[in-house]
């Protein structure tokens, strides 16, 4: 497992980050030039196989081991009203992965993906955000360093998901403050809110951004995040230092990486988006990021199970790219 080198929140500006190979990259497309289908006919998929070669740094990417990781932490904001759960459903939802009942095992497992679920102080939830910082930037550093100490360096790629009961409303105040807009644009049902819980929420998250403006990226990850969202990006952080490529999952992965995004706009250059919830802030998000989510299907459970699914379809992109033909090999004249 790896260690931060990170002291401070402000030295992740400086990290060295590794870059994409462009060698590897154009190899990889002159091997897509030569198997036995018409340009661009598999779409995304050529892309995904393009994309994995230019992080592994070789023309034909594999996925040998496939890292999922799931950060669970309970939120202050809970305070307020703003979700029909009570916190206590989180550490009963992480004995469900831990005991293989939910969701994200069923689908690690059709993925071929080893799954860890790492919970974040769930007895102490963070502070209320309408009131004060979420947590403090040395909490925020900590939280991170856990994130980055749970990826397998030797992983060939990584999937995040996460749990918190209430972590919608701040990923939904992450996006506020770190990409501007109304609230409204950026609330959406959660868990099961209704009209008048969707308002609420509206509500305290302008609220809460209002008391935290003015601060920089990397400070509203702290203020306005939580310590599952600090650990995502430590683990996106971490990857990228060791080349893994990394799927996140919905809105709450993307808002809260979104941090990273801001401070230094190539930090996500190894990350996918495994789908594009029904939560009606992430389109606006992956928009903002520069991303296209691999998938839609209109999901929005969390737990990393879009990104899971997502990893079955960049399989099936390196089974085509690695296991088909040319049209040498195949005695086809193009």
């Amino acid at each position: 497992m790896m260690s931060f080198p990170l002291s401070a929140l402000a030295d992740i500006v400086m990290l060295d980050l590794p870059q994409a190979d462009p060698e590897a990259r154009a190899l990889a497309e002159a091997r897509q030039a030569q198997l036995t289908k018409p340009p661009g006919s598999l779409g995304r998929l050529e892309d995904l196989a393009l994309f994995m070669a230019s992080w592994q740094k070789t023309e034909r990417p594999r996925i040998n081991r496939a890292q999922a990781l799931v950060f669970a932490g309970n939120h202050g904001v809970c305070a307020q009203g703003v979700n029909p759960f009570p916190q206590a459903v989180t550490a009963l939802m992480v004995a469900n992965f831990n005991h293989g009942g939910a969701a994200i095992n069923q689908l690690c497992t059709v993925a071929g993906a080893d799954l860890s679920v790492v919970p974040l102080m769930l007895d102490q939830p963070t502070q209320d955000i309408t009131q004060g910082p979420a947590i403090t930037q040395a909490e925020c550093l900590d939280a991170l360093n856990t994130g980055a100490a749970a990826v397998d360096p030797s992983a060939d790629v990584l999937i995040l998901g996460e749990m918190g009961i209430g972590n919608s409303t701040i990923s939904a105040a992450l996006a506020l403050g770190l990409i501007g807009g109304e609230a409204a644009q950026w609330v959406g049902a959660g868990t099961g809110s209704d009209a008048e819980g969707v308002a609420l929420k509206t509500r305290v998250i302008a609220q809460a951004v209002a008391r935290h403006a003015g601060l920089g990226p990397l400070e509203l990850l702290a203020a306005l995040g939580g310590r599952e969202q600090a650990a995502l990006c430590g683990a996106v952080l971490a990857a990228r230092l060791a080349r893994i490529p990394v799927i996140l999952d919905g809105y709450i992965c993307t808002a809260a990486v979104a941090a990273l995004h801001v401070a230094r706009p190539d930090a996500l250059a190894h990350c996918l988006v495994g789908h594009q919830s029904r939560e009606p802030g992430h389109a606006r998000l992956c928009t903002a990021l520069g991303k296209e989510p691999v998938m839609a299907l209109d999901m929005a459970l969390g737990e990393g199970t879009g990104a899971a699914l997502a990893l079955t379809v960049l399989r099936g992109a390196l089974a085509c790219h690695n296991g088909m033909a040319s049209f040498a090999e195949a005695g086809i004249s193009a």
